[in-house]
């Protein structure tokens, strides 16, 4: 799935257009590497995505499509 799609349907970053500007601007790192929105995301791999003066880190326990609201946080974990 492609990085800025897996933002929105955890609810990380609310809306796909806001997650991809977040990546062309730099703010969002897949293992330590700055990730396109176009990055496909695997289980496994560490996000951390740059909130101004917050960094919020997260690792990939699962990979959906779509998903109920109320079960978002079985998809990733906060480091």
């Amino acid at each position: 799935m492609r990085l800025d799609k897996y933002l929105k349907v955890t609810r990380l970053i609310k809306r796909r257009t806001v997650a991809n500007e977040a990546c062309d601007a730099g703010r969002v790192q897949i293992n330590g590497k700055p990730a396109k929105a176009s990055v496909d995301v695997k289980v496994g791999d560490k996000i951390t995505i740059n909130f101004g003066n917050k960094d919020v880190n997260v690792e990939v326990l699962d990979v959906q499509e779509t998903i109920h609201k109320e079960d978002v946080t079985n998809l990733y974990r906060y480091i």
